[in-house]
């Protein structure tokens, strides 16, 4: 079976799909948790206005038990890479 070079990318996750991801900001230390994380894209530290990529990514549908983020809370769109280019809320569909 020939070998094949698995592309490195910016994020430890390379799939198509959301995940939940780990942040931790290289300037200020502040560290985030986010269940809107995407492979090759960031989040703006909201205190440096950098943007920062996930240091620790998984499935959404397998959190830890300590790290379980709230669902109900508002998605900061200003901040998200993803949403950024989109346009648009990254977690809206589009048909």
């Amino acid at each position: 079976m020939p070998y094949k070079k698995q592309r490195k990318g910016l994020t430890p996750y390379q799939g198509p799909k959301r995940v939940f991801g780990e942040y931790k900001c290289p300037d200020c230390g502040r560290e985030w948790m986010s269940g809107n994380s995407w492979a090759d894209m960031g989040q703006q530290c909201q205190s440096c206005k950098i943007n920062i990529y996930p240091h620790k990514q998984r499935p959404l549908d397998a959190p830890d038990v300590d790290n379980q983020s709230d669902s109900e809370k508002a998605h900061p769109q200003h901040l998200c890479e993803k949403c950024k280019r989109l346009g648009r809320n990254c977690r809206t569909r589009r048909f």
